[in-house]
């Protein structure tokens, strides 16, 4: 029974999301309903002391970088940046080939430790301008997102820095370029498979005689060709705001330590410092990228800014709020019994790799979260993980590498607060464009996983 309260709470919540309706509104809702049907007595302890303080402390620490995000995406767009990047794009490889260059683009900007977040906001402005010269389907955009995004360079490509690679080190003793050869595999299949299916749906909708389409929301304005700046001016602030999170993510733990302590108000205040370093960084190489933008095209932003920076600003507020309300929603839901009862059945299953792929796969799509399943399954199950491993002679870089790309095959449901951001931003809801989302970051993503075991037992390639 604990098992079914906790699907039910899952699909009743999937089931909102795909509907269309507000994910800050239902997912304490589908919460508390499953703490309701399992105590009653703790719905408001559990709405107060675990959904409310999960929700503050993701505003908390990710608010700023969603509306710097934000921000950064608005003045690239109000620059004519964009425009003069998609124009030089579309010389170089042509109009039919948007896809590929949109997924190529993400990819860049999430290998070089730019937050998946970020590059929603930064990339979504390029899109819009390529797909509606390219005449393609707008409904296309989150899913080519998705793929160069939340797929390969965030839990595949051996050496990513985002943290779906970084939490199994602290698990299994590792880097994050281990088994960099099964992480590659699964990139290129990921890359060839998305891209593939993306590309038939467009011919589809070519056949169909669909185009762009027109009355969409969060539209970004087209921009009148002329006196668009170089491409190479155009591209300056991606690769400042790339390189300049790399330079901050070494200097800030050697400028602070670890810890640092300041007073306030004469009152000691200690801020531990190596939780912040990747936060800290990406604000401080967003901030730089708007200034830079700033500096090379201020009459030009200038006069929209108010209105421009505002929207944004409101579009980074919902954002957020979806994204908290989810992670409070998957910590109430590892709250119940039914996910204790659940983590013991996935540690029946023999196979170390498929034990662990099944687990950190199932466990980040009920929480609704790539990071968060991922550090719930490993805390929970990586002993076990461990001596099955070891028993079987199977490297720890192999276990890493799976728990990594595992991590983001489920994660991308309905209700998960990437594809509720990347919906939000783009102006599309989940009938138009869920589909091949799913297909691209689910389905492609999840038999990337199987083909890295199967190339480990059939090759012994790690």
């Amino acid at each position: 029974m604990d098992v079914l309260i906790v699907l039910a709470a899952l699909s009743l919540l999937m089931l909102a999301a795909y509907r269309g309706y507000s994910v800050i509104l239902f997912a304490p809702v589908c919460a508390m309903l499953g703490v309701l049907l399992t105590d009653p007595g703790a719905v408001l302890p559990m709405f107060s002391g675990v959904f409310m303080e999960k929700l503050v402390a993701f505003v908390k620490l990710y608010f700023p970088v969603f509306v710097l995000g934000a921000i950064f995406g608005k003045v690239i767009e109000l620059s004519g940046f964009s425009k003069a990047i998609v124009s030089a794009v579309i010389g170089l490889v042509g109009r039919q080939r948007a896809i590929l260059s949109i997924v190529l683009v993400c990819a860049l900007l999430t290998y070089g430790g730019v937050s998946l977040f970020v590059v929603v906001f930064a990339v979504y402005p390029f899109a819009a301008e390529m797909f509606r010269q390219g005449d393609i389907p707008k409904r296309l955009i989150p899913a080519t997102i998705a793929l160069g995004a939340f797929t390969f360079t965030m839990a595949a490509m051996p050496g990513s820095p985002q943290i779906q690679n970084i939490i199994p080190t602290t698990f299994f003793g590792t880097t994050t370029w281990a088994a960099p050869f099964l992480g590659l595999l699964g990139s290129a299949f990921i890359v060839t498979a998305g891209i593939a299916y993306l590309e038939f749906r467009r011919r589809q909708a070519a056949a169909a005689g669909e185009g762009y389409g027109t009355g969409h929301r969060n539209e970004p304005e087209a921009l009148d060709s002329a006196g668009l700046p170089h491409p190479l001016l155009a591209l300056s602030p991606l690769l400042v705001v790339g390189l300049l999170n790399w330079l901050f993510t070494r200097l800030i733990p050697r400028h602070f330590g670890s810890a640092v302590t300041i007073d306030v108000s004469g009152q000691p205040l200690t801020v531990q410092v190596t939780p912040m370093v990747a936060i800290w960084a990406v604000e401080g190489a967003l901030l730089a990228g708007i200034l830079w933008v700033l500096l090379f095209a201020f009459k030009r932003v200038a006069a929209r800014f108010a209105e421009g920076s505002t929207s944004a600003v409101g579009g980074a507020l919902l954002a957020s709020l979806n994204t908290a309300s989810e992670y409070g929603f998957g910590a109430v839901i590892a709250a119940l019994p039914g996910f204790a009862a659940i983590t013991g059945l996935l540690e029946r299953i023999p196979n170390p790799l498929l034990n662990e792929a099944v687990s950190v796969s199932v466990l980040a799509g009920i929480t609704g979260s790539a990071s968060g399943g991922m550090s719930i399954a490993l805390a929970a199950l990586a002993d076990t993980f461990i001596a099955t491993a070891n028993g079987a002679g199977i490297p720890m870089e192999v276990l890493h590498r799976v728990a990594s790309m595992a991590s983001g095959g489920m994660d991308t449901l309905p209700h998960n607060g990437a594809v509720i951001t990347l919906l939000a931003v783009t102006g599309l809801t989940h009938k138009q464009s869920y589909r091949d989302i799913f297909v691209v970051s689910v389905l492609i993503a999840t038999s990337a996983v199987l083909v890295a075991i199967a190339a480990y037992y059939l090759f012994g390639l790690v």
